[in-house]
């Protein structure tokens, strides 16, 4: 689906609301997830149908190329998978609630029934998902001047007028308001102890940027799972991504178990006398009045850990771009890191089987990924471009560039041994692995990154002396917090 070309920011404010403008937003989100379920099951029984098809199987085994992607297209028209189509499928839908939903709206809604479909098309996603009752949705239109739009301070919207709430000073929010709103998005979230409402300006343009100070040169990030080790000619860094959420976190484990205590107190006959859940239960669960309460306060954990590890990876961005523009890191899979071991494996050591979770949960809480797309994003307004280099080119964890040579080595294997200068020196494998990065070029003919070995050595004695500082604040710092253990401190 085709979307605006010019560059783009969003702006997030709360909305002054009243109750009765409360009561009105909440069926209209009500409505909006009913109009977005009808076009998605609409969607996916034309897509099933069009997978039924002996051209559709026929295209699906063409090699990759512009035919095989034109043919494709025609397909979808056939089968009325398209935006148009979808629009005029919802068109007689909205007409039925439009004192509450504009015929904008509605059409947003059934081209992102319609971009969920089109993930299973393409592989994207193994499965889409229906609006729950009671579940958040947003809600937005296409432009700023029809259905939901701003106007000098306000959100008017069928017949509704809501102030936006705007800090004094608040200087971001003033500067950032300045700019032309493209369209306008709003939702609800439960924060504190109530549901508030807010509303999302996505705005032209890019936004009011403070005093980064992007310096020239080479910086390498080796991004895990929970931390991040970066590496330039002034700074070398090993730090745990987002420490600043472990209060939540814990807060999160102690109303999760809550919610089980609760889940087993008021459900007895639905689970095996093993503990486990007994099977064909879907939907008949009771849920007292302390479950859902303890249910809004879990999701208000969520949101205020989300907040925080945003504002987290945005200083941390800030921080890595005033380090160096030329900016290296390993285009990691982090999706397949999530994804569970199909096999099932025995420790040769122990004779017990091995887990089959991976890194799901460190992904999850300390979202590596999101620290990566930020900084790419940052480089974006400073028209530059994060630099992403395939593992397989230079193999950084394996690679060390005194012997020329590669090593394959155990996950829990944090230290490097190098000899140097007749002398066994020992260096933090993360951060060994991000120095590679930064000396990494990339070659003309190939168009490949390679680890550029004059460079490294070149820079290894200005690197040795940077990371033993860098070991030292970790040891000192140990004594007083606990530590993550991939450190290897």
């Amino acid at each position: 689906m085709s979307g605006s070309k010019t560059p783009s920011f969003v702006l997030t404010l709360e909305l002054d609301t009243q109750k009765y403008q409360e009561d009105i937003l909440d069926k209209r989100f009500e409505i909006g997830r009913q109009i977005y379920n009808a076009c998605l099951g609409k969607a996916l029984k034309r897509y099933k149908a069009m997978t039924e098809s002996k051209r559709y199987r026929r295209i699906q085994q063409m090699p990759k190329s512009s035919e095989r992607n034109r043919q494709f297209k025609e397909l979808q028209k056939q089968y009325k998978l398209t935006q148009s189509d979808i629009d005029a499928y919802v068109a007689p839908m909205q007409y039925k609630f439009k004192d509450n939903i504009d015929s904008h709206t509605a059409q947003k809604l059934a081209e992102r029934a319609l971009a969920a479909t089109e993930k299973l098309m393409y592989s994207k996603a193994k499965q889409v998902h229906f609006k729950k009752i009671g579940q958040d949705i947003s809600l937005e239109s296409k432009t700023n001047d029809t259905g939901i739009r701003y106007r000098d301070g306000y959100i008017l919207w069928n017949g509704l007028k809501i102030p936006v709430t705007m800090k004094p000073g608040d200087e971001y929010a003033w500067l950032a308001i300045q700019s032309r709103v493209k369209y306008c998005r709003i939702y609800k979230r439960y924060a504190g102890n109530k549901y508030k409402y807010y509303v999302q300006l996505i705005l032209e343009g890019i936004p009011p940027l403070k005093e980064i100070k992007v310096e020239q040169g080479d910086v390498g990030i080796d991004a895990g799972t929970q931390t991040a080790a970066i590496v330039s000619e002034n700074e070398v860094m090993l730090v745990e991504l987002s420490p600043q959420t472990k209060a939540v976190d814990k807060e999160i484990i102690r109303l999760q178990k809550k919610l089980d205590r609760s889940r087993r107190a008021t459900n007895p006959d639905n689970f095996n006398p093993d503990g486990t859940i007994k099977k064909g239960i879907k939907g008949q669960w009771i849920k007292s009045k302390k479950y859902i309460k303890t249910q809004l306060l879990l999701k208000d954990r969520y949101r205020k850990r989300a907040a925080i590890r945003r504002q987290s990876h945005n200083k941390l961005a800030n921080h890595i771009l005033s380090l160096g523009s030329n900016i290296k890191v390993e285009a990691m899979d982090y999706k397949a890191l999530q994804r569970r071991a199909k096999e099932t494996t025995i420790n040769q050591k122990t004779g017990r089987y091995n887990k089959k979770g991976r890194f799901g949960k460190s992904l999850a809480n300390k979202a590596p990924a999101m620290l990566i797309t930020i900084t790419d994003t940052k480089l974006h307004y400073f028209g530059l471009e994060l630099i992403k280099i395939e593992p397989k080119d230079t193999k950084a964890s394996q690679y060390n560039h005194i012997d020329d040579g590669y090593t394959k080595k155990e996950l829990s294997q944090r230290w490097e041994e190098i000899i140097y200068k007749g002398e066994i020196k020992k260096v933090q494998r993360d951060l060994y692995s991000a120095f590679l990065l930064q000396n990494a070029e990339k070659d003309k003919n190939t168009n490949k990154y390679y680890i550029d070995r004059d460079k490294c050595t070149n820079r290894f004695d200005g690197f040795l002396e940077l990371h033993d500082k860098q070991i030292e604040r970790l040891k000192g710092l140990k004594k007083e917090q606990e530590l993550i253990s991939s450190m290897g401190i």
